[in-house]
């Protein structure tokens, strides 16, 4: 009878796996279909225009529209019902970081539609409905990122599963395209900077798409083509984060939720003072570097040498830092005996899979520098900086993944950080006194005011108090009551929870810290500060077109590295 009632169990599993395999398979094909486009117009292959990518793109997002306003609309209908929660997935602070990064994108949607109306006489009608879209598409998004992005779907789901898998896939492509419009401006400029470095020997030809019409307000059309590729930045980044929210929701689908009550963790900045003090003096100084890097880049080859001898020292010394901040943890950590959470967690997963996954687009730009110095015949002065800059930058990542991925992987400690240990038994005329009060309020001197027995924590003593009700004689219960034993353990409680809270504060400055660096090193790459496109010996090495692509295909990952090791440190500071 057992195995009888297991069957259908059992073989209920198997369509679920088989829609599974079917929805992935379906996003894979999607954007592949839409990577072939968006490279054959990056190529000016013959004829595909640029409007037919965005047509492309726009029916992917209305099919999103159409999926996520039904799965709203179903959800309204269906609001009475217990629906079980992921609540590991979709935090808030996650939340509010896609909801800014969203903003900034209506404000680029919106210099799009300015743009193509001064450039209305020329452009295709797309280039028009594609920002309109787009800003109706990214509305809609983070409205159901913020109400069901912590959902564990458990009806229709074979067609829910296709739902979510186009939307990972469309936002992907969304990311395909801004960072190609992103890296062919860049590269642009790049050109432009090598004839000044001296490397006249480079061919330069300028791979521009600019409408072939006159505009008809000069400077509004000035102000929205610069600032579109300003906020581009942080476009990439919104996709991105939303394209990982959705691959957790598609990765709960029909998943076994355990229930039970996760720990709150809120963001607190008592006690990592020093660690944000000196986050933001690196984050205030590379945003000088930048600044700085840019005005004099391109101007004449003392300043461009200047500049980058600039940004190789002023890298090196936050990249040995974090070096340094990231070992302390790690020894810490050695010091310290907790077991891992090895309980399944899609979005835990996904975060460790991702930080080595990205990791591996810096480090293959920085092996290929390292190489290039190794092999190049002449080496001009400011190109040595950049082999130690190199080195640390695979030696620092290698560190602070492992740091995160250990940290988000550690069990939270169960007990209040005030009290870590702490048993008090008292025992009135032999019965022992209900201990009902939480750690914290007794730690406070607090009792459940509603509570028949009141255990409190006073200047070092402990006392059974007894409300009867009537406020009659609390001197005489407390005589009748009296203290029998406390554990041997309590007597060096003090001494332990003094060490564990100097540790837990430490790693909590070193999370901050790291926090803020990865933020300072996000800033440079994402605004145009890249030494491996302006220092021209990988060029003359591995030929221009050749390392120009290796470094359109490897930026995106390092940019997106900084920003997602950034989220994680965040989250690896609220839980420690």
């Amino acid at each position: 009878m057992e195995q009888a009632a297991g069957c259908p169990a059992v073989g209920g599993s198997y369509p679920q796996k088989n829609a599974e395999i079917l929805s992935s398979q379906y996003g894979i094909n999607l954007f592949l279909a839409g990577l072939l486009l968006t490279f054959a117009w990056a190529v000016h292959a013959v004829g595909i225009s640029k409007s037919h990518l965005l047509s492309y793109l726009i029916t992917l997002m209305l099919i999103q529209l159409l999926w996520m306003l039904w799965y709203l609309c179903r959800s309204c209908t269906q609001r009475r019902l217990i629906r079980d929660k992921d609540t590991h997935a979709g935090a808030r602070w996650l939340k509010c970081g896609i909801t800014l990064f969203a903003v900034i994108t209506l404000i680029l949607d919106s210099f799009k539609i300015g743009y193509y109306i001064d450039f209305s006489n020329c452009l295709s009608p797309t280039e028009g409905i594609f920002p309109v879209t787009h800003a109706v598409h990214t509305i809609l998004q983070v409205y159901f990122l913020w109400c069901h992005a912590k959902d564990v779907i458990q009806s229709f789901k074979t067609l829910e599963r296709f739902g979510v898998i186009h939307s990972v896939f469309t936002n992907l492509l969304l990311w395909t395209n801004g960072v190609l419009t992103e890296s062919k401006h860049q590269l642009n400029e790049h050109k432009e900077r090598l004839i000044t470095l001296g490397f006249g020997n480079i061919t330069i030809v300028l791979d521009d798409h600019a409408p072939q019409c006159n505009c008809t307000t000069t400077t509004l059309c000035s102000i929205f083509s610069q600032g579109i590729y300003y906020l581009y930045p942080f476009n990439i980044e919104y996709h991105i984060l939303a394209s990982t929210m959705l691959y957790v929701l598609w990765k709960n689908i029909g998943r076994k939720v355990e229930h039970h009550q996760q720990n709150k963790t809120p963001f607190k900045f008592h006690g990592i003072t020093v660690g944000m003090i000196f986050g933001l003096i690196v984050l205030t100084s590379t945003i000088a570097i930048v600044v700085v890097y840019l005005i004099q880049i391109g101007g004449s080859k003392i300043k461009s040498e200047l500049a980058l001898t600039m940004f190789y020292l002023h890298a090196i010394f936050v990249l040995a830092l974090m070096c340094t901040a990231g070992i302390v943890a790690l020894l810490i950590y050695r010091l310290e005996d907790r077991s891992l959470d090895n309980s399944k967690n899609p979005a835990r997963k996904l975060d460790a899979e991702l930080l080595v996954g990205t990791a591996a687009g810096s480090w293959l730009l920085s092996w290929g520098s390292i190489l290039a110095i190794i092999c190049a015949q002449g080496h001009p002065k400011y190109t040595w900086y950049n082999l130690p800059y190199s080195v640390l930058v695979i030696i620092e990542k290698y560190i602070q993944n492992l740091f995160i991925i250990e940290s988000i992987h550690r069990e939270q400690e169960k007990v209040n950080d005030d009290i870590k240990t702490l048993r008090i038994v008292t025992i009135s005329r032999g019965t022992t006194l209900s201990l009902t009060p939480l750690y914290k309020e007794i730690y406070n001197g607090r009792g459940a005011r509603d509570s028949g027995d009141i255990p409190c924590l006073f200047k070092g003593t402990i006392c059974g108090r007894e409300n009867d009700g009537a406020g009659v004689a609390k001197e005489e219960t407390s005589q009748d009551n009296s203290l029998v034993m406390r554990s041997a353990s309590d007597f060096s409680f003090c001494s332990r929870n003094s060490v564990t809270n100097n540790k837990r504060r430490i790693l909590k400055n070193i999370a901050a810290f790291l926090f803020l660096c990865n933020l300072s090193l996000w800033i440079p790459p994402a605004f145009g500060c890249r030494p491996e496109y302006d220092n021209g010996l990988e060029e003359i090495v591995f030929g221009f077109e050749p390392w120009i692509i290796v470094v359109n295909l490897a930026m995106p990952f390092s940019i997106f590295y900084r920003m997602h090791s950034a989220a994680s440190l965040f989250e690896v500071n609220c839980k420690t």
